[in-house]
Order: structure tokens, then sequence, then C-alpha cells
């Protein structure tokens, strides 16, 4: 039999529904489709504030080694420290392990509701810059001595005057490296060229971040060129660029026109919650940290802890299920994945969902958290 040991990190507010939903999903499709020779071990990992609540601290040294020695693992949404220590657990988390790539995939399920006319014209795989930018938190606030020492800095060492009211400017570094670059778009291409996928579109706002967002682009162009000359020469790859804001426009009004999307950061964080929200919004979103060069991935819900409606049965846990259909991909365990997904599709299809997608279903039918992940236990049990 082979076992694979996932670290899980339950997480907070709805992670105590959510995320025995996931693996009960997970646990049914591996069995069905490996009939017993395969199966996961899941090792629970604390972060968050259940964490501080049980150990004193928001985020563990065992559970960084966790996910450094068994490669994999997979997360419900965390609370971040109000207040000093931790910026924030995830980026924690990203940064430690150097997981340089926020894999985001948006496509549209039968059955779910859309704000668009033709949702099932979105099918896009964003590949987020995830430890650089702004996300780096490289900051200074204004009024502290360090915002002036900063400043002075500018002022009179670099020649900087045009901040416009210098005592009351808080000041931020946006780091973008030849290297993180080129470590991400490579990642793009290799991810559409295996997928058989048309186009990596560079998504940036160099026209006005020149020497960051402008060489994101020309480095992207670069190395797409140097690594990938044989695949550009004979079509099986097409490399452009967009800038972010006529991008955002574009997806809306033809988004056909996409597949590969790679981008910096803060442009990622607003695409992939744009286009979440065009196939059914952030709680059928799955996404995924992920180094490429390591093998080290993090699964997670891409939304938040909702503390408003955790415990009452009512959480939409999808997004951390098709999470967990990314990691079962990653593993190469892709039988297990069809099989939620398919089952997941059929119950939207027939209108069986959590309130806040039932809401929208011409024939929808509200299911709690508990009865919902029954309903896809017994579809993915009968295929």
């Amino acid at each position: 039999m082979e076992t694979i040991i996932i670290p899980f990190i339950t997480g907070d507010g709805v992670g105590a529904e959510i995320t025995p939903s996931m693996q009960t999903l997970v646990d049914a499709a591996v069995q069905r489709a490996y009939t017993g020779s395969r199966q996961i071990k899941w090792e629970e990992v604390w972060a968050g504030e259940r964490a501080y609540e049980r150990l004193g601290t928001w985020l563990p040294d065992a559970t960084i080694e966790a996910f450094a020695t068994h490669r994999i693992g997979i997360k419900g949404p965390l609370t971040t420290p109000v207040g000093g220590g931790i910026r924030s657990l995830n980026v924690a988390l990203r940064q430690t392990l150097d997981l340089y790539v926020c894999l985001r995939p948006v496509r549209w399920y039968t059955g779910v509701h859309s704000p668009l006319k033709h949702p099932e014209q979105v099918n896009m795989t964003v590949f987020r810059e995830n430890t650089e930018d702004i996300y780096a938190g490289i900051e200074w606030e204004a009024g502290t001595p360090q915002a002036q020492r900063f400043y002075r800095f500018l002022h009179d060492e670099m020649n900087v005057d045009r901040v416009r009211f210098p005592e009351s400017s808080s000041f931020g570094v946006k780091p973008v490296s030849r290297e993180g670059t080129e470590r991400l778009v490579r990642a793009a291409c290799q991810y559409a060229l295996a997928n058989g996928l048309p186009a990596v579109t560079l998504v940036h706002k160099g026209n006005i971040m020149k020497y960051t967002e402008g060489n994101f682009k020309k480095w992207g162009y670069e190395l797409a060129q140097r690594e990938f000359a044989e695949p550009l020469a004979d079509g099986r790859l097409t490399i452009n660029d967009c800038i972010a804001d006529a991008f955002l426009q574009n997806t809306l009004l033809t988004p056909e026109l996409y597949s590969v999307i790679a981008t910096l950061n803060l442009n990622g964080d607003y695409i992939s919650d744009q286009l979440a929200a065009m196939v059914g919004g952030i709680g059928i979103a799955p996404g995924a940290n992920i180094n490429y060069q390591t093998g080290h991935a993090i699964f997670e819900a891409t939304h938040g802890t909702a503390p408003g409606i955790a415990g009452k049965n009512t959480v939409n846990p999808c997004s951390i299920i098709l999470s967990a259909v990314m990691m079962l991909q990653y593993m190469g365990w892709g039988e297990a994945a069809a099989l939620i997904e398919t089952a997941l599709e059929q119950a939207f299809t027939a209108g069986k969902a959590t309130a806040d997608l039932a809401r929208f279903m011409p024939n929808g039918t509200a299911l709690s958290t508990t009865l919902f992940t029954q309903e896809i236990a017994a579809r993915i049990e009968t295929e």
C-alpha cells in the first residue's frame, strides 16, 4: 500500500467545519479510485488562533518542520494576530518555505450562478508571484523615526524631491528581482506546455512602474525566448503581455483569449479574486502555494475565517475541497481528483449546494455543510 503523510492545519473560524469535510471527501475518493492500494495519513499541525490557545505561539516551529519534511500539505483559513509580531501567517508560511508561486486555477462549474452571460469561457490559471512586490512587507509608518530616516535618505542621497507631504507620509519598498521573475515565468511556461494551453500572458503595470513591473515584463520575455525558443517557434507556446487595468477589463469582455497568467503579487491578488467572482465567488476558488524547484506545496482555502458563521453548519467547503483536488493532481493521483470534481459538478447541476450558492440556482436546494458533504460523498461512492 502506498501511504502519503499529509500535514494539515484545521484553521480558525469555519476551518473546524470545512477541513473535516474536505478530508471525508478525499478519503472517499482515494478509496473509490484505488480500492485500498493507496491511502492518505492525515497529520494535524497547528497555526493561527488555535495554535496560540493550545501552544502559546501563532506559528510553531514544528508546523514549518512538518511541511518541510513531508513537502505537501493543506490548510484552512487562519486568523492573523492583531498588533505586533507576524503580519500574516499565510505570508510567513510562504516566505519561510519559499513558496514562490501562488497558483489559482479558475473555471466555471455547470449549475453555479455567475454574473457573466458565458461563464464557460472563463478557464484560466493564475501564477501569482508570492515572495516579492509589496507583500515582502517592507514599509515604515508615517511619523516614526524610521520613516523620517528613510525620507532623508531618499531626499539627501537619492535626490528624490517628489514626495509631496514627507512629514505625514508612510513609505513602502517594492522589490522585484530578475531571479524571482524568471522562476515564476518559467513555471508558468512549463505548466502551459504540460497542459496543452496556448499562451502565457504577463500582466503588469510597467507603463508606470518601469523598473519593477516594467522589468517583470522585460525579464519574462527574455526568459521565455531563451528557455522556450523551440515551442515558441513551432507554435506550441505563445507569450504576450497586458497592462493590469486593461487586463481586468479584457477578462470581462473576452475571457476566452486568456489561459495562463503570470503576474506580480498585488496584481495577482486583484486578478484572482475578480476571476473567482466571475465564476461564482471566492467560495469555490481553490489555491496553492508551490515551490516547483523543491517540490514543496501547501494547498489552502482561499477565503477567510468567517467568524460570523463559524459553528453554524452553513459554510461552503468547496474552496478547500477544490484545493484538495489540486493537491491530488499535484501528487499524481488524478483519478481520485476527478471523482471529487465530477461529483461536485453533478451536485451543482442538480441544484444541491450550500446556501450561498443554492440561493442563486433556479432549482437550488440549500444544504448544511454536513449534508452537502454527505451528498458529494454519496456521489463519489456510486461513480
